[in-house]
């Protein structure tokens, strides 16, 4: 029984160590990155790539406008649903690779704007990225410490399974049921 309790209170442990950061915290975290990602949905409206073409870009640049436009849609949603499951493995990777993707097009995007449009957009552009470094430094802890604290619950688990394993394997046979003997009264009757 206090096994049990052990797997219920681990988790909580590393918390109290310091070894995974609180769900409130994370929550503040992901607020302020999807307050960060909406803010750049208006600044992709003042990206005039359709002129650059006109002008001689290369048309690649409106593929990577949508792509951005696509990434900022992808990384509220994901981002939305670690904050209803901040516990998720999955979906806290899925949350930074989505804002790693979006950093890399914008800043792809913004050298173009620079070359094409306007400096000062470009330097916008590439301070929104800056800004949104704490929240990305945060997330990273936050998955190198959730992915951490799943692989020691599992290692617990398994030592666990593995002991139990043990003592099943170690307990002898259940006693084999003795076959019922004939009753004397039914041996004795004339056929």
């Amino acid at each position: 029984m206090k096994h049990h309790v052990v797997y219920f209170l681990f988790p909580f442990l590393l918390q109290a160590q310091g070894g995974l950061t609180p769900a409130w915290e994370v929550q503040k975290t992901l607020d302020a990155l999807v307050a960060q990602t909406r803010r750049l949905a208006p600044m992709m409206e003042e990206v005039k790539v359709k002129e650059w073409v006109a002008k001689g870009a290369p048309e690649g640049y409106l593929e990577q406008l949508q792509a951005v436009r696509n990434q900022i849609n992808y990384l509220v949603q994901t981002t939305q649903g670690l904050k209803a499951h901040p516990d998720r493995m999955a979906d806290t990777v899925e949350t930074y690779l989505r804002l790693q993707s979006l950093e890399s097009l914008l800043d792809s995007l913004s050298q173009g704007v620079r070359r094409y449009q306007n400096p000062a957009l470009a330097d916008l552009l590439q301070g929104m990225i800056v800004e949104n470094d704490a929240n990305r430094q945060q997330l990273r802890t936050y998955m190198v410490e959730l992915i951490s604290n799943k692989e020691a619950e599992l290692k617990i688990m398994n030592e666990e399974a593995q002991r139990c394993r043990g003592m099943l394997i170690r307990q002898p046979p259940p006693p084999k049921p003795k076959a019922a003997a004939p009753k004397p009264a039914e041996a004795a009757k004339p056929n």
